[in-house]
């Protein structure tokens, strides 16, 4: 069975992409001052996300990512959102993309996993210089990606990592 990337990618030889979520939502008046990034909107007006990716998806695109790049069960435990409610602000990042391919009828879902560096808002998500061995850092990740597995994308996004 050829799941539907990969038919795109061998009918055509490319399967685009949406575009950068952070940037549309700042220029549509979001305030992403803050460690959680877009998470943050994910949290206060999922809705305006949601418009995003429906927009993507009208202008072309066939993959959406979800707003999770920034979204780690540690940054939500520091604003007081800890254990199942984590899990479920991830798995609605998902469920946002997946409503949006439904609006419009089509499209993939993509779930965003961002690096460590990216939690750690010091710039180190870019060199992978990080305070972690191998098996912290797959500890670090783990949980994240179980929840957005949970919330069946089409595909992983592993974005911006550097080791």
């Amino acid at each position: 069975m050829t799941s539907p990337f990969a038919a795109g990618l061998e009918a055509r030889g490319y399967v685009l992409l949406d575009g950068a979520l952070a940037t549309e939502l700042e220029s549509r008046g979001c305030d992403l001052d803050d460690p959680l990034w877009s998470g943050r909107v994910l949290l206060d007006a999922p809705g305006r996300i949601e418009e995003v990716h429906l927009d993507y998806l009208r202008a072309g695109a066939e993959v959406i990512t979800s707003a999770s790049y920034q979204v780690t069960f540690e940054g939500l435990a520091a604003i007081g959102i800890t254990g199942a409610d984590a899990a479920t602000t991830l798995t609605r990042s998902v469920a946002l993309a997946r409503s949006a391919c439904r609006l419009h009828g089509e499209g993939l879902v993509a779930a965003s996993v961002g690096p460590y560096g990216a939690y750690l808002h010091d710039g180190s998500e870019y060199t992978g210089d990080y305070p972690l061995d191998r098996s912290a850092l797959a500890d670090f990740h783990r949980p994240r990606l179980r929840a957005l597995a949970s919330a069946a994308p089409d595909l992983i996004a592993f974005e911006t990592i550097p080791s």
